[in-house]
């Protein structure tokens, strides 16, 4: 795919929010396009990852595998979404392994190639990784907005089901 194709996948995603186009343009060459079947593992659950993934279409499970192999989801990531922003920055295992829904489009950015960028842009790196925050930061705010509703559901019904 041609590099303003990918430039313009970034600059429509959650990474590129701040990305005038030029630096779209720079950083579709770091990028790497994918696409997935219904139930295709992109990473297990325990593995090292690396790459910062963004889904174009289709969705994502994020699911740990029971004793009798079935698939227990705990999220689902749809168009717009970023996967594995955490491990791209700390390097620690999956918690959980990332699944294809049906017909899954993704692109990718390894860390190493985005760190390649930071004596030539580093605009570029200090405004996607402000996104990866942003992103990271509505992924907080949520789940304290849901314990919140879920510590004053127990609180008022006495913790009866």
């Amino acid at each position: 795919m041609p590099d303003r194709k990918k430039a313009k996948l970034i600059n429509g995603s959650k990474i590129g929010a701040e990305l005038t186009d030029e630096q779209c343009l720079v950083l579709a060459e770091q990028i790497e396009l994918g696409e997935y079947a219904d139930g295709e593992v992109v990473v297990r659950e325990g593995a090292k990852d690396d790459q910062l993934r963004v889904v174009l279409s289709g969705a994502l499970a994020v699911a740990k595998q029971s004793a009798d192999n079935e698939w227990l989801r705990l999220n689902v990531l749809t168009a717009g979404d970023l996967a594995g922003e955490l491990a791209f920055l700390d390097s620690a295992p999956r918690y959980a392994a990332l699944v294809a829904l049906g017909p899954t489009k993704l692109f990718s950015l390894q860390r190493a190639k985005l760190e390649s960028l930071l004596k030539r842009d580093p605009l570029i790196v200090y405004r996607v990784m402000r996104a990866i925050a942003r992103f990271a930061h509505q992924i907080q705010l949520r789940s304290s907005s849901q314990m919140a509703e879920l510590s004053a559901y127990v609180f008022k019904t006495k913790a009866k089901y």
